[in-house]
């Protein structure tokens, strides 16, 4: 694969992943009901996302009502929160770092080695972003498997489950995180000087006379 080819592929698959990623921030679907157990309720699902909770009716009516205060929220969804807005803010600043440093636009510096040097920030960009991705939703799962295994009163089938927002965010961190390694692998080789190519010189074939 060529490096303009590279460099176009990792930029689509960064962008599909900062675009995942703003799906799962805004999705309510972090945690949901679990209908695990004997006693399985299925009129209405209960979801919790980072910004709301919803509640599904088995009629299709669903309620969403947003969180009422930041300052009562948990400590994992305050810092889950921080992080999704980090790592959309630092995909941002890559999709427009990376459009300026591609071979293939007309952007900014025409030097080709600027230009690949721009290019590799805005991936260094992508693979932060998907790691506070990444991290966000690990650490909300983290949190999900502990209380739903915790020793409560709570019934089985009352309890929380992973919600398929975290599995697009997984998705999305693993798609910036590729995307950016390509866009890393444009890294320009050293500089040459003025074409140093030195060149042992040709021994003399002709023969000195005296």
């Amino acid at each position: 694969m060529g490096g303009g080819a590279r460099e176009l592929a990792g930029y689509l698959a960064a962008l599909a992943g900062w675009v995942a990623a703003l799906a799962a921030a805004v999705l309510p679907q972090w945690r949901q009901s679990s209908y695990a157990g004997d006693a399985i309720i299925t009129a209405v699902g209960l979801h919790e996302g980072l910004w709301m909770s919803c509640a599904a009716q088995s009629t299709g009516q669903v309620q969403c009502r947003l969180h009422d205060s930041l300052l009562s929220l948990e400590v994992h969804i305050q810092t889950c929160r921080a992080l999704m807005v980090i790592s959309l803010l630092l995909g941002f600043f890559g999709i427009i770092v990376s459009v300026v440093g591609m071979k293939c636009t007309k952007v900014g510096e025409e030097d080709p080695v600027t230009k690949s040097r721009i290019a590799v920030a805005g991936g260094v960009l992508f693979i932060l972003s998907g790691l506070c991705t990444l991290a966000a939703v690990s650490l909300y799962a983290t949190q999900v498997t502990y209380e739903f295994f915790r020793e409560s009163a709570i019934p089985i089938n009352a309890r929380y489950e992973f919600g398929s927002a975290l599995f697009v965010g997984w998705g999305a961190a693993s798609l910036s995180m590729l995307g950016g390694s390509l866009l890393c692998c444009s890294c320009p080789a050293k500089e040459r000087r003025g074409q140093q190519y030195h060149q042992q010189p040709q021994p003399s074939t002709a023969r000195e006379y005296v």
